[in-house]
């Protein structure tokens, strides 16, 4: 289980990493500012500009650092959410959530366990985005059936 502990402590002392293609850079670095301005440890795993890439490059990176626990939990953007979040979640261990309001980060954290937040970049603003963020990493998962679900989620065909 992620330890999400953004909300209850004012240090905000956990270790977020990062990924964004070049439509979500911006929108990364905003939150990656935010973040660190609260005490927040942030790992990077690019892009640096706004310079087209693919975000496949950047997402395993961000997957393989949450699997192997580097990292809390992450925080992924691109254009749409969609590729950067379909790319994430190719990865056996992640349980990333395309988030476009705080309601749905809530449920992605008390239902799914969702250990990234996926962010479309095109569709919502920074303030909107800094909402979904605060909450995805303040709710906790609520385990129980929840938890039986998410034990079914990995294929055995």
């Amino acid at each position: 289980m992620i330890s999400c502990i953004f909300a209850k402590n004012k240090n905000y002392s956990m270790k977020i990493g990062f990924a964004a293609d070049h439509a979500g850079y911006q929108l990364k670095k905003f939150l990656i500012d935010l973040l660190k301005r609260k005490g927040t440890e942030i790992v990077d795993f690019g892009t640096g500009s706004t310079e087209s890439v693919d975000y496949p490059d950047f997402a395993h990176p961000l997957a393989v650092a949450v699997e192997n626990k580097d990292v809390d939990c992450g925080i992924a953007v691109c254009g749409s959410g969609n590729g950067i979040n379909m790319a994430l979640n190719k990865h056996r261990e992640i349980r990333a959530a395309l988030c476009w309001n705080e309601e749905i980060a809530a449920l992605a954290r008390k239902h799914n366990n969702a250990n990234v937040c996926s962010l479309p970049a095109r569709f919502i603003s920074e303030n909107e985005a800094a909402g979904i963020v605060e909450k995805f990493l303040s709710t906790d998962f609520e385990g129980g059936r929840h938890q039986t679900r998410i034990d079914k989620i990995g294929c055995k065909i």
